[in-house]
């Protein structure tokens, strides 16, 4: 069984709204071991739709539809659907119901293209839609692919899959051996030496097996194991990240689609019970936000400088002048002081410090890209490092924000 995912809608083409529907479709997927093959976007055009309902019926098993079931003239979805399969449109009774209800209550009128929402292809289950008014529609086909037609907007397409659509499709199509995955995270390697590092194991990749991607300043590996039970992957799982991990387990920080080093940073921090406070220049309270987007993040941040100039710095850090005038902002000298006195007003158990050249122009003589970190711990000795980070503005500072976290990271 392998499936095609088609997400209908001219926003997406142009750009305008991002596909994160087939994502969401394609992972349901693979925990049922069903393959996705293909993945197309069409905008909203009954002829270019034809086109791509054709393609996807003479190559795959099922094709899978989001968008395009609103009221909308623009909205083609189930009856261009309709058309193709030869069948009519029928009426789900209990949404015609709701939607009329919805109207009545916020004293509206309800337009005749509002019915359009109710129905569903003939010959198929009608969907019930529980964060909206369009239900879906699942066509079990006897003479082709099968047809899964969901709604647009995620807060809507998501829960349907997952109440109305999961358990349907582990009923009629899930294979005796699923897919398990466990994403790892790395931080201080490049991908191209990470690759490099585990060459053998990706060129023999069998089960599982193991896909590289690069992220702005991490590297993420996802390991896919095909196994009839969790406890079989498992074991997969946990003997192959036993070898990456004599590898390359100095890098390794954590686990996860969106277990971010940020969090994984803010998290240790609340399990030791320390906290940490931050000067920027460069990268201008980028760091205390990632810090503060955290929940919880009030346990270990106190609070912070964001110190621009060179007189922010003496006046709200008070950095002797002189550091400054012999050493420059951009210095290993100035990123120690930043630090240390950070840390000092904060009363913290850490402070970090950011200085550098951002972009595009220069700073006394440094090129963009050019940065220096502190970082200040109680009873330790205050140390800087230098970095340079290519890339536009925002990468630089993206960059300098994650290799704070590192620096704390590797202390803890």
């Amino acid at each position: 069984m392998h499936a095609e995912v088609i997400s209908v809608g001219t926003e997406i083409l142009l750009g305008q709204i991002t596909d994160t529907n087939s994502t969401f479709i394609s992972q349901r997927l693979a925990e049922l071991g069903i393959d996705v093959y293909f993945k197309t976007v069409v905008g909203d055009n009954e002829k270019r739709l034809l086109q791509a309902l054709e393609i996807a019926s003479g190559r795959s098993d099922m094709v899978i539809l989001s968008g395009g079931l609103g009221p909308t003239k623009d909205d083609l979805t189930k009856q261009t659907v309709a058309k193709f399969l030869n069948c009519g449109l029928l009426t789900d009774k209990d949404a015609l119901e709701s939607i009329e209800e919805y109207y009545r209550q916020n004293n509206r009128k309800m337009t005749d293209n509002n019915l359009l929402q109710a129905k569903y292809l003939e010959g198929s289950v009608s969907l019930p839609n529980e964060s909206g008014m369009a239900v879906g529609s699942y066509y079990q086909n006897q003479n082709g692919p099968d047809f899964i037609l969901l709604p647009g907007p995620p807060s809507e397409m998501r829960p349907m899959f997952d109440k109305q659509v999961m358990h349907r499709l582990k009923e009629n199509y899930a294979r005796e051996h699923l897919l398990f995955s466990r994403v790892l995270r790395f931080y201080g390697i490049g991908e191209s030496q990470l690759v490099t590092e585990l060459d053998d194991l990706i060129n023999g990749q069998t089960n599982p097996t193991i896909a590289p991607y690069a992220k702005v300043g991490e590297v993420t590996l996802r390991l896919t194991a095909q196994a009839d039970s969790k406890e079989s992957a498992k074991e997969i799982l946990d003997e192959t990240e036993q070898v990456i991990s004599k590898r390359v387990g100095q890098y390794l920080y954590g686990y996860g689609d969106d277990n971010s080093l940020p969090e994984v940073v803010v998290e240790k921090l609340k399990q030791k019970g320390l906290t940490v406070s931050a000067s920027e220049s460069l990268t201008g309270g980028s760091f205390q936000k990632a810090v503060t987007d955290i929940a919880g993040s009030s346990q270990v941040f106190p609070g912070g400088f964001v110190t621009y100039s060179a007189s922010a710095k003496e006046n709200l850090l008070d950095i002797p002048k002189e550091i400054i005038i012999e050493n420059g902002v951009v210095s290993e000298a100035t990123a120690k002081w930043m630090a240390e006195r950070t840390r000092i007003k904060m009363d913290t158990d850490f402070g970090v410090s950011f200085t550098g050249v951002a972009g595009p122009d220069t700073l006394e003589g440094n090129p963009a890209g050019t940065v220096w970190i502190g970082i200040s711990q109680r009873d330790r000795q205050t140390a800087a490092f230098e970095y340079h980070f290519y890339g536009d503005r925002d990468a630089v500072r993206i960059r300098s924000v994650l290799a704070g976290f590192g620096l704390i990271n590797n202390e803890l």
